[in-house]
């Protein structure tokens, strides 16, 4: 914890929700020091249009927002996608990705206005105050954190708004949505709440990016994407930036039911948790990647690849995205791609991303003259023979001494 007397200006990530405007407040209560408040435009859209008024309202001094989208697509999510990462064989990162390079923009802010401090409103039970926290570690060693869920007495959401209301801070007077969401580019998420119970259906209201499956089109609709060294750079023939090709399959994919999960996962401190999540363009961009690589890339690195895919995962998922061991995999995973180069076409149909055709111009291992089943002059079938058996041998080993046992 830090000492408040030492503290004078802190930069707090700032989304405009309940808990950070009454951390806003609370910070210049409990500490008297300024307060700046960042918001960092990783794909919420419309949801930060209010922030620099209520910020200002509130107290803060000043009140940054970084148009981050391009670079988050670009530098955090493609490096992700080359790696087919996904925690526990379900869930995209969509918020795990985004933590970083927010710690990374709070602390270049930080620098700039010399502040002693930086503050987020990540609870002490969750996974985002390890993310952020080992970011703000890896850009200044010596900075201050402040986590005001590990330090105020406030501990419930009826003992928030009662904060609010008595600090005038605007809250809603009825709980529309009795959920918590967190939303960029890649995914929403949602949890808390009704969601608590997870034998709870999620209600169809509570989806944001996309359609029910049952009220999807009833035709299925076909994208083309294109791939260079691993990253997607075309859909359907046209060239688009990072953010704007992930928005292009949202948009795709929403419309066709895509990319809903609702699973239990197991928080990095200790506690299993129930998140529902939205990622219909990550969903397409993954089966599609998958696609390119599986008529580019080599048989064993990518079973090698595969095999370290999980701990890749779980590292992001955990926070360790600037941590040596990850970028260790990154370069690794990153030398596997110089030949993932084609073109994926995907089905999209009622809830589901399938590929329907995969081709590379330039670094495709596919040969149909040696996989065909028509005659050929490449492929000697009976050398199969000798092969088989010595690959049996082991197994004619131990079946015998089982004989004589």
């Amino acid at each position: 914890m830090a000492d408040k007397k030492m503290v004078k200006k802190v930069v707090l990530a700032y989304s405009g929700g309940l808990d950070t405007s009454i951390i806003l407040k609370w910070l210049i209560e409990e500490y008297g020091c300024e307060v700046i408040a960042f918001a960092a435009d990783v794909g919420q859209g419309e949801e930060l249009d209010h922030i620099p008024a209520k910020a200002q309202k509130t107290g803060a001094s000043k009140c940054y927002i970084e148009d981050l989208r391009e670079e988050f697509v670009r530098d955090y999510v493609f490096p992700m996608f080359r790696a087919n990462a996904i925690y526990e064989g379900r869930y995209f990162l969509g918020t795990s990705i985004a933590r970083p390079l927010i710690a990374k923009k709070q602390m270049d802010i930080a620098a700039a206005e010399g502040a002693d401090a930086v503050s987020h409103g990540a609870t002490g039970k969750g996974n985002d105050q390890v993310r952020f926290e080992l970011g703000y570690y890896h850009f200044n060693p010596a900075i201050r954190v402040i986590a005001p869920w590990r330090e105020w007495s406030l501990n419930s959401r009826e003992a928030l708004i009662a904060y609010a209301r008595d600090h005038g801070i605007e809250v809603p007077v009825t709980k529309k949505r009795p959920w918590s969401s967190d939303r960029n580019l890649l995914h929403i998420s949602f949890e808390g709440g009704i969601l608590e119970d997870p034998w709870a259906e999620p209600p169809e209201e509570m989806y944001v990016l996309s359609v029910s499956p049952e009220r999807a089109p009833d035709r299925p609709e076909y994208v083309e994407i294109a791939f260079e060294k691993g990253d997607a750079v075309a859909v359907d023939g046209v060239r688009l930036s990072p953010a704007k090709l992930l928005a292009r399959l949202n948009e795709l994919g929403g419309r066709h039911g895509i990319g809903r999960v609702d699973l239990l996962e197991n928080r990095y401190v200790g506690m299993k948790s129930r998140g529902v999540y939205e990622t219909p363009g990550g969903t397409i961009l993954e089966e599609a990647h998958r696609a390119v690589e599986s008529i580019t890339l080599d048989r064993e690195v990518m079973h090698l690849r595969d095999s370290l895919v999980p701990r890749y995962a779980e590292m992001i998922y955990n926070g360790y995205w600037f941590a040596p061991e990850r970028h260790m995999l990154q370069a690794l995973f990153d030398d596997t791609q110089q030949r993932v180069n084609g073109t994926a076409r995907i089905k999209l149909y009622k809830g589901s991303a399938k590929v329907a055709g995969r081709k590379s111009e330039s670094d495709s291992l596919y040969a149909a003259d040696f996989a065909t089943f028509e005659a050929d002059s490449v492929y000697n079938q009976a050398d199969a023979e000798g092969f088989i058996r010595i690959n049996a041998l082991r197994l004619r080993i131990q079946s015998m001494l089982a004989k004589k046992r």
